[in-house]
């Protein structure tokens, strides 16, 4: 099975702060910033005491992955979501905050084993430090956690949870078997990021109103705003994933087409191939025979895996990668997330104006301009 997107690109960057010095950079959202700050803080230390077991071997896998860093971008969210309520702090949110971002966790040890990663957020994947069975079971492990500390918020917040991990599993498994015979590939592709991406952010928003009273409408309008932002978001990878500047997204120009991964600018060119345009045929097949499978080792030379998967000058994998990023394709692979962002930022007109519902709108197109 090819590697899912989503488990091969390592996050950048810790507990979002970088991600929202970006985002509340005006004068009159530096208030609303230092709440979020506060209350990324108080969810950092709600997160190293949950992701702890009355185990040693325990502990030192399910805080692997913690420890490695990431955006925390799923916690803000809870917390950002919550100001639109009456009751926008408390421990609730805190520990709903932790919960969610526990549950994304989990997702990663099993992504990495399932998509046969090398690195997850610039360490050694799990699977690769120990074993496959060892990061099952730490992803197990923090899957009970987070179902441990959701059902102290009632049912509502059980059934949310439950919803969300189904979907997780779902676009995983849809994700390996792949699209059926006379199924739309990209529509399949779509679904996919929706349920592996979309269906936590939006649960993240979801819980912000819930566990702050906000008005009850509120909830099906950020419940489409957070699964439209995470289908952009991992649209918008695939763009990144093309890009020659490592230094920003520290990775190799076309890690997921050397993994043979076919991402959105693929299957556009494979749609233009199939209407006729001979062109997008030719270039299809050369990163379908020339680039795919020159992927091991790439990330890190300890995993190097004796002799080459495919015997083709890197300088020609350069240039074909380089082809695909020139391409319209990729234009239209970028124009497809700003089109989910448009969707996302239309689904908050039921909120009020204010700085919060700016907040969320400019979350959204952020995660589509980020170079990384």
């Amino acid at each position: 099975m090819h590697p899912a997107k989503s488990a091969r690109r390592p996050a950048h960057g810790t507990v979002g702060a970088g991600f929202a010095k970006k985002l509340f950079a005006r004068p009159a959202e530096r208030r609303l910033k230092a709440t979020l700050d506060e209350g990324l803080e108080r969810i950092e230390v709600v997160l190293k005491n949950e992701v702890q077991f009355a185990d040693d071997i325990a502990d030192v896998t399910t805080t692997y992955l913690l420890n490695a860093g990431g955006k925390r971008l799923r916690p803000m969210l809870v917390l950002l979501a919550a100001q639109l309520g009456p009751n926008p702090v408390s421990e609730q949110l805190d520990r709903a905050a932790a919960a969610v971002e526990i549950t994304h966790l989990a997702s990663l040890y099993h992504d990495d084993v399932m998509d046969e990663a090398e690195l997850r957020r610039g360490v050694t994947a799990a699977h690769l430090r120990w074993s496959n069975s060892t990061a099952i079971l730490a992803g197990d492990l923090l899957f009970a956690r987070a179902s441990r500390v959701f059902s102290e918020l009632g049912a509502d917040a059980i059934r949310l949870q439950a919803e969300v991990f189904e979907r997780l599993v779902l676009g995983q498994l849809n994700e390996t078997i792949g699209p059926r015979e006379g199924e739309d590939r990209i529509e399949h592709y779509l679904r996919v990021l929706a349920d592996k991406t979309g269906s936590l952010i939006a649960a993240a928003t979801e819980f912000g109103v819930m566990l702050s009273d906000a008005p009850v409408e509120y909830r099906a309008a950020v419940r489409e705003f957070g699964e439209s932002v995470g289908i952009a978001f991992q649209i918008a990878d695939d763009v990144i994933d093309l890009s020659p500047d490592h230094e920003a997204t520290g990775k190799l120009a076309g890690t997921d087409l050397r993994a043979g991964v076919e991402t959105l600018p693929v299957l556009l060119l494979q749609q233009r191939a199939e209407a006729g345009d001979t062109d997008a045929a030719d270039l299809l097949d050369r990163i379908r025979t020339r680039v795919a499978d020159t992927s091991a080792g790439l990330h890190d030379p300890r995993l190097a895996i004796p002799g080459p998967q495919n015997d083709v000058d890197p300088a020609e994998v350069d240039a074909i990668i380089a082809e695909l990023r020139a391409h319209e394709v990729t234009s239209e692979t970028l124009k497809t997330a700003h089109e989910y962002v448009d969707r996302a930022v239309a689904a908050l007109d039921v909120l009020p104006e204010g700085v919060v519902k700016t907040a969320l709108q400019e979350f959204a197109r952020r995660l589509v301009e980020r170079n990384a």
